[in-house]
C-alpha cells in the first residue's frame, strides 16, 4: 500500500519542476502580451492599424504606387495631326480684324449711319460676306438688306471707316442665281464652295472695257460667297450663311416689286440654280490676292492692312 501511494503521488522534485515550468510559461505569455501592447500603442500613435506580417509589404507598396500615380496624374497624350491642324487653322482665323472684340459691332454701327430712311427704309437683315468680282478677286463686305435697297459696304476694320457704298434698288433685282463656280475650259483658276449672284439689269450686258477692267464697278451683277470666318462660332455662322441670305433677298425683292413696280419692266424675281461663270483665264493677280487674303482686313506680321 505504501509502495502504491508512493507511485501514485508525485515526488517533491516533480512538483518543483511543474511549478518552475508553469511560472516560465506564465512569464512568457506576460512578455508576449507586453510586446503586443507596445506594438498596438505605437500603431495607435502613428494613426494606423497594425498590419499583419504576410500582408504588410504588398499593401504598403500598392498604396505608395497609387498615391504617386494620383499626384502625378495620367501621362500626357501625344498630340495628333488633327489637333495640330485645328490649332493652326484657328490661329489663321484669329488674324482677321473682324473677329477682334467690338470690331464688327463698330463696323455695323458706322454703316447703319449711312442708311437713308427715306430712300432705303428700315434694315431687315445684316450679313458678312465675301464679294467675288469678275476677275475672281475676293473682297470683304458688310451687306444690308433693307425695305427698298441692297446695300454693300466696303468697310475698313482697321481704321473703322467706310470706304465705299453701293446701293442697288430691290425693285430692279430681276434674277438671283446660286450654285458652284465655273471657269473657261482653258482657265487655270478654280474656286470651291457655293455662291449667289444678283442681277439687276437683264437688258444690259457688261461692256468689253468693263469686263477687262479689274477695277470696274458698273457691272449689272454682283457675286457673293462665304466669308472665311463663318465656322469660328455660331453667331458668325448665321451672319455668313449664304443660303439664308439668298432667301431673305428673294423675299425682300418680291415685296419691293409689289410695292414699287418699275414701269415698262416685268416685275418679279427669277431664282435659278446654275453654275456661276467667271470669265477669267490666268488670274495671277487674283491667285496671289486670294492666297494672301489681300481683300480682307487682317494682321500681317507687324502690319495690318
Amino acid at each position: 500500500m505504501a509502495g502504491a501511494e508512493e507511485e501514485g503521488l508525485p515526488s517533491e522534485e516533480q512538483e518543483k519542476q511543474q511549478l518552475s515550468s508553469s511560472s516560465g510559461s506564465q512569464q512568457d505569455s506576460e512578455a508576449a502580451a507586453v510586446r503586443t501592447g507596445s506594438t498596438e500603442e505605437r500603431a495607435a500613435q502613428d494613426g494606423g492599424a497594425v498590419p499583419s506580417s504576410a500582408s504588410a509589404p504588398p499593401a504598403a507598396s500598392t498604396w505608395s504606387t497609387e498615391e504617386r500615380a494620383a499626384e502625378v496624374g495620367p501621362p500626357p497624350s501625344k498630340p495628333t495631326a488633327i489637333s495640330l491642324e485645328t490649332s493652326v487653322d484657328q490661329f489663321k482665323l484669329l488674324r482677321f480684324f473682324v473677329l477682334r472684340p467690338g470690331t464688327l459691332n463698330q463696323g455695323i454701327k458706322d454703316t447703319e449711319a449711312l442708311v437713308d430712311k427715306e430712300i432705303d427704309g428700315s434694315i431687315r437683315s445684316i450679313w458678312l460676306m465675301a464679294e467675288v468680282d469678275h476677275w475672281n478677286n475676293e473682297k470683304e463686305r458688310i451687306v444690308f438688306i433693307t425695305d427698298n435697297s441692297l446695300m454693300v459696304f466696303k468697310y475698313d476694320f482697321v481704321m473703322f471707316q467706310c470706304d465705299q457704298v453701293q446701293r442697288i434698288p430691290l425693285n430692279f433685282v430681276d434674277r438671283i442665281s446660286h450654285g458652284t463656280f465655273s471657269f473657261p475650259k482653258r482657265s487655270l483658276l478654280k474656286r470651291e464652295g457655293d455662291g449667289v449672284r444678283i442681277f439687276w439689269d437683264r437688258m444690259r450686258e457688261p461692256t468689253f472695257t468693263s469686263r477687262w477692267n479689274p477695277f470696274a464697278t458698273d457691272l449689272p451683277f454682283m457675286t457673293f460667297t462665304y466669308h472665311p470666318v463663318r465656322n469660328i462660332s455660331a453667331p458668325f455662322l448665321a451672319l455668313c450663311d449664304i443660303h439664308n441670305f439668298r432667301e431673305h433677298l428673294k423675299v425682300a425683292a418680291q415685296k419691293a416689286h409689289a410695292t414699287k413696280p418699275v414701269p415698262g419692266k416685268a416685275n418679279g424675281v427669277l431664282v435659278l440654280k446654275q453654275d456661276l461663270y467667271i470669265d477669267a483665264y490666268v488670274g495671277l493677280m487674283s491667285f496671289l490676292g486670294n492666297q494672301n487674303k489681300l481683300g480682307y482686313c487682317m494682321a500681317r506680321g507687324n502690319l495690318g492692312y
